[in-house]
């Protein structure tokens, strides 16, 4: 591989290089706003930080140097054979963490491409657009973001329909929560008390 590297490649003279720099400065400041501004804001997961961060800036300078440098297939095709066996076992790693690994790979990809006649400005755009898509529907997720508790109540004369907003503020009061929606899971007229799912707005964010 590194016979197909030209002389001087790496020289601060060497314009291809010093774009790769300058697109790599780019990269970096828009994996921050979605990694650390978006991302951390709504979910507060320290350990994926490292993981998204390495694994954008590692995407971009391997698209890089696939777009400038002539590698041989077998080493070019090996390096995309480790991605295709990237796995995330972990129970905690969930849809929307996939979806904002999928956005920094495609950030960073978008990044390191060299596109001839295309404005720097136009990548720019790109960029802008995928962070505020991304900030606007968490924003917009927020407001029908929900939790589920289970609890036992005994105010079962609060259960009749026409006694619903009282019920809710009851149940609202007691638990402390914005509740949102109640479901009835069994009732025990005996005891007087009934089991509740409670829904109510997540306040972590």
């Amino acid at each position: 591989m590194h016979d197909n590297i030209p002389s001087g490649f790496f020289s601060l003279n060497n314009p291809v290089f010093v774009g790769i720099m300058w697109r790599f400065a780019i990269d970096i400041v828009f994996l921050f706003i979605l990694i650390r501004v978006v991302y951390f804001r709504y979910y507060k997961k320290v350990k994926f930080l490292f993981t998204f961060f390495l694994m954008g800036i590692m995407v971009f300078f391997i698209c890089s140097m696939l777009g400038t440098v002539f590698l041989d297939m077998t080493f070019a095709f090996g390096l995309f054979a480790v991605f295709s066996i990237l796995r995330f076992r972990t129970m905690n790693f969930s849809v929307k963490d996939m979806a904002y690994t999928f956005t920094t790979i495609g950030i960073s990809l978008i990044n390191s491409l060299r596109v001839l006649k295309f404005p720097l400005s136009g990548i720019l755009i790109i960029n802008i657009i995928i962070i505020v898509s991304a900030y606007i529907l968490e924003e917009f997720l927020i407001k029908y973001r929900s939790e589920r508790q289970s609890i036992i109540y005994d105010r079962l004369d609060l259960l009749k329909p026409e006694k619903k907003e009282k019920f809710l503020k009851d149940v609202s009061v007691r638990t402390g929560r914005e509740v949102l929606k109640v479901k009835i899971r069994r009732i025990n007229f005996k005891r007087k008390r009934a089991l509740l799912d409670i829904y109510y707005k997540d306040k972590t964010t």
